[in-house]
């Protein structure tokens, strides 16, 4: 009798998810690296600092709303139609929004050219972890997402770098494109999911939103998955992005770059996915493998706001501390793709995160207006207060999280409404 050969977590599928979730987040963080020289040449005056926070702020809202747009729509096409097609279908309009970016002239067009570029970046890195957890064996996926994730978090270090090197901004974003187009052949040697084309020819609804609102469980399911991945984009999008105006406060004069802290931040985020998945292997469990990300988290906010940051260099290496923390970025999306059946998965997978990054203008309102404009408390003390409320709602929805590593996935969800 033969035996069926073992699938290898170095398989075509994961490596071709990988890369394309590295030209995903090389075009994603890209805007955040050349936002100053960008701006400059289309004429914002970055010496008028509402003119710039105007301008880069109207831009990056853009961009995520159409992250969360196209979260759902990709997510829904990628129950319906296939993981496949949406790995094609959203490589292709990024590709070809990154091309059109390189040419804007106005800050306006600037921000419409990101819009359709978040719309394609949304379907990525959903598509790609529910076609691997689907396609490895269980002991397996774990490991097999953290590559995908890992490898692809390396996407902003290469964005950062190809800056630097070329010095032009424009450029960088038709390169991405480039990369993009690269990444369609590759994808031709690629498998639909199995699990996928044996749900298609059931009758069975798939990719229907609803049916995460119509059952209590399932609600409470998503929800939860959604809520454990809040510390990611507190870290990166306020303490990371913001690394400067806290190296003013904490030790005045500074040259500290949002850019660099950036591509030190991701480049840790991706050796710690890349890790994630082993520890979870070692544990067997995706909840241990989180509650030490969790603790690397609280230790190294802690360590920000000790007082011991003092120079460029601390800060830069507070920043990869954090980053490294929130590593945990694949056993998240994974456990999101874990919970649910064949039928609703790449639905799950690709909001998730994107409702994640969504989550982030809620963060800054907290942050911001509630905190700083309300309260008046200082930056400092309302960042240091918005950290702990963010890290206190995620380990209450961590706890309450079901445990996913050994569950088997091939199973549908039934459409019965249930209070």
């Amino acid at each position: 009798m033969n035996q069926a050969k073992p699938v290898s977590i170095f398989n075509i599928a994961v490596i071709v998810a990988a890369l394309g979730y590295f030209v995903d987040i090389y075009d994603l963080l890209l805007f955040t690296i050349v936002r100053e020289p960008s701006l400059a040449g289309l004429g914002v005056d970055l010496s008028v600092k509402q003119e710039v926070i105007a301008a880069s702020t109207k831009v990056i809202n853009w961009q995520m709303w159409g992250l969360l747009i196209g979260g759902i729509i990709w997510g829904i096409m990628g129950d319906k139609k296939g993981r496949l097609s949406v790995l094609f279908g959203s490589i292709i309009l990024y590709s070809v929004a990154n091309f059109f970016t390189g040419f804007v002239q106005t800050v306006e067009q600037y921000a419409y050219a990101r819009f359709v570029a978040g719309i394609g970046l949304a379907g990525e890195l959903g598509a790609g972890i529910t076609l691997v957890s689907e396609l490895l064996p269980k002991n397996k996926r774990g490991i097999g997402t953290s590559l995908v994730a890992g490898i692809g978090l390396f996407g902003a270090v290469a964005a950062y770098f190809t800056f630097k090197f070329t010095d032009d901004w424009r450029l960088c974003y038709k390169i991405g494109a480039g990369l993009g187009v690269m990444l369609l052949f590759l994808r031709i040697s690629v498998a639909e999911s199995g699990m996928f084309n044996q749900v298609k020819q059931q009758n069975i609804s798939r990719g229907n939103l609803l049916m995460f609102f119509n059952n209590g469980q399932r609600f409470r399911k998503y929800l939860l998955a959604i809520l454990i991945g809040l510390p990611t984009w507190f870290v990166i999008g306020i303490l990371v992005n913001l690394s400067n105006r806290f190296a003013t406060e904490f030790y005045g004069k500074n040259e500290i770059e949002s850019g660099r802290a950036i591509m030190f931040a991701y480049a840790a985020i991706a050796i710690g996915d890349i890790l994630v998945g082993f520890v979870s292997q070692y544990f067997k469990s995706r909840k241990k493998a989180l509650y030490l990300f969790y603790f690397f988290a609280i230790v190294s906010g802690v360590y920000f706001f000790s007082g011991n940051i003092r120079n460029d260099a601390s800060m830069y290496m507070a920043c990869a501390a954090l980053g490294f923390s929130t590593g945990f970025w694949a056993i998240f999306v994974t456990m999101g793709a874990e919970q649910f059946g064949t039928n609703l998965r790449a639905t799950a997978a690709t909001t998730i995160p994107n409702f994640v990054r969504g989550s982030l203008p809620l963060i800054n309102l907290m942050f911001v207006n509630l905190f700083q404009q309300s309260i008046g408390w200082s930056f400092v003390k309302s960042a240091m207060v918005t950290g702990v409320i963010v890290m206190i709602v995620t380990l209450v929805a961590a706890y309450f999280t079901e445990e996913t590593f050994h569950k088997d996935l091939n199973y549908t969800e039934p459409e019965d409404i249930i209070p």
